[in-house]
């Protein structure tokens, strides 16, 4: 860093630089620790707990060392690198990373390839420093290689390598400072969630484009993955469907409800105007009730009172509709054979007379 006697880190993680005012490790990554020896040129002199917890010089930070596999770099990997950054005011944190060839000897084969890991590292807003290939066990060289002050590590002991703990050497020095370990989280616990969802994961790489042999599948299981693809893909269109469907059958419900509230309002309105018109003081009655007078007033017009004028003459019977006396008609004894009808001479008398008389009328 420039402007700094050496090759450290301020206080806290910041690495902020006096002189510039600048925050190098929240802007670039991590650098990666020389082969040869540290580049820290201010005198090295041992610190003891008690000295590093009340701070120290800016050219002297407190130079701690964590170390481990980090694999599938998780929060519990960086909750404990931040706990081993905030164990003294000015600490500078080193993080040691072992190798693939390490990790497969003595604890197991690793998800992510050591560039992968160290890379992942460098990253850390945490971290100042990282050492490729670190050893398994700390020896007195790496550590005055180094100069290493302190170690941090969950305080559980750690067997390998044929030791009941590979830090005992490093505690009984003094030298070792412990961190919390965050329950809950893994990378063997992240690994049995993979395991246990092997069918899941398997079936998405093949959606998306994996092989069945980069997934290590078999041919079998292959087809039985792309046919519960298809069989979920078809449920998903499934139930888009049904979705849409009942989106459809909302919104008709909500354009009948509309409509019948609508009828109801207009047919109250009809109802109403119905009555009015036609109930029983409605004014279609009236109207009836009006026009009926008049027709029964033209048809019979009222007689005028007695005394008053008449408003026509009355009437005279003409003298030729004026009913006549009855004639007696002057008629000849009847014959004796027929005392009934008179005889024909009478007959053709009689209507001649009638003749004659309907002339004079």
């Amino acid at each position: 860093m420039v402007g700094m006697t050496c090759n450290c880190a301020g206080v806290n993680g910041d690495a902020p630089n006096r002189r510039t005012g600048t925050w190098k490790t929240l802007r670039e990554p991590a650098i990666f620790a020389k082969e040869t020896s540290c580049d820290c040129r201010a005198p090295h002199e041992k610190l003891t707990i008690a000295q590093a917890h009340c701070g120290t010089p800016v050219d002297r930070p407190v130079r701690v060392y964590a170390d481990g596999i980090f694999d599938l770099f998780h929060a519990g990997h960086a909750r404990a690198l931040m706990q081993a950054k905030n164990l003294f005011p000015n600490t500078y944190l080193i993080v040691g990373v072992c190798s693939d060839e390490l990790t497969h000897r003595y604890k197991g084969f690793t998800v992510m390839r050591e560039e992968e890991r160290y890379e992942a590292l460098r990253h850390c807003r945490y971290v100042d420093e990282v050492v490729k290939d670190a050893p398994w066990t700390l020896s007195p060289e790496f550590l005055e290689k180094h100069k290493i002050d302190f170690v941090a590590h969950d305080d559980i002991p750690y067997s390998s390598a044929g030791t009941e703990d590979v830090y005992q050497h490093i505690k009984e020095a003094g030298m070792f400072v412990p961190t919390q370990r965050t329950e809950g989280i893994s990378t063997s616990d992240i690994i049995t969630r993979i395991v246990r969802d092997y069918d899941v994961y398997a079936r998405r790489n093949l959606q998306r484009g994996y092989t069945a042999k980069e997934l290590n599948v078999s041919y079998i299981n292959e087809k039985k993955y792309r046919l519960q693809n298809q069989v979920d893909r078809m449920k998903e269109r499934v139930k888009t469907v049904e979705e849409k469907s009942k989106s459809f059958v909302y919104r008709v419900e909500e354009k009948s409800h509309d409509l019948i509230q609508k009828w109801e309002e207009k047919s109250r309105e009809f109802i109403g105007n119905f009555l009015e018109l036609f109930g029983p003081d409605g004014a279609w009655k009236q109207m009836f009730q009006e026009r009926s007078g008049r027709m029964l007033q033209a048809l019979s017009p009222r007689q005028s009172p007695r005394g008053s004028p008449s408003s026509s003459p009355p009437r005279e019977c003409s003298p030729s509709r004026s009913p006549s006396p009855p004639r007696r008609w002057p008629l000849s004894p009847p014959s004796p054979s027929s005392p009934t009808s008179p005889p024909k001479g009478a007959s053709a008398s009689i209507s001649s007379m009638s003749e004659g008389d309907e002339d004079e009328k």
